[in-house]
């Protein structure tokens, strides 16, 4: 008797899952689409970081000192309000400033070389400050890298606006075949970066051209704008 109820009983459960399996079966599929969305947001760096290597050199006077140079450098990013701390020594000659002092000392041929970086927000005073250096004691100009103060919220406006392209372009695809979007599913982030048309000769090209003229005269160029791009794939419920 009591094997009897046991077997009704496996009957049962058996049955009751059976009906709940074809009732999942039976369920209507959840209607969605799938689609990508991009943007590109343009902006213009306010931080460019420019190195300028000073060399001695020698004239009919004499060799003219890396302090020399040094100082008209530092008087003229002084001059032109720049401040203080965007002025550093990014190296001297080598690694080892001990050996470098040593054989600036001991070697009456030996010309030392700095390299300095500037901090600029944009690049109108550059001409100026290279102008008021001897000529012969620049080595070197070129622009190092650069990019914004507010890249992580540009970031942050591209990723946004990918976001509300995929969801603008799953409507007008929806539109054509009479639907509508019912919510969203599923957000997933393609790609979000920052990349630039660097053109480190810029500087160069701008310190020539100040040499040509008879007055240094702040650079009108405008500088390269870095491109900020964000791509998304979003999956939408349809109604």
């Amino acid at each position: 008797m009591k094997m009897k109820k046991g077997m009704l009983l496996l009957a049962g459960l058996f049955l009751a899952i059976t009906t709940f399996a074809q009732q999942v079966d039976n369920k209507p599929p959840v209607k969605k689409i799938e689609v990508n969305g991009s943007a590109e947001i343009e902006i213009t760096p306010d931080e460019i970081y420019l190195n300028i290597a000073l060399r001695e050199y020698k004239n009919k006077s004499g060799k003219v000192d890396i302090s020399t140079l040094e100082k008209q450098l530092q008087k003229a990013v002084t001059d032109a309000g720049i401040p203080k701390e965007n002025f550093t020594i990014e190296n001297v000659f080598g690694t080892n400033y001990d050996m470098w002092w040593k054989k600036k000392k001991n070697d009456q041929d030996f010309l030392a070389r700095k390299q300095y970086r500037l901090k600029l927000n944009r690049l109108d005073k550059i001409n100026l400050i290279l102008a008021a250096v001897d000529e012969e004691g620049i080595e070197s100009v070129n622009i190092g890298s650069f990019t914004h103060s507010k890249m992580e919220e540009y970031r942050k406006e591209a990723k946004i606006k990918a976001l509300q392209a995929a969801k603008a372009k799953a409507d007008y695809m929806l539109t054509a075949i009479d639907e509508k979007i019912a919510g969203i599913l599923e957000v997933q982030e393609i790609n979000t970066d920052n990349y630039t048309d660097v053109r480190p000769e810029m500087a160069n090209v701008m310190f020539a051209k100040s040499r040509e003229m008879d007055t240094a005269a702040a650079s009108n160029i405008d500088f390269k704008t870095i491109k900020v791009r964000a791509e998304v794939r979003a999956v939408f419920f349809i109604k």
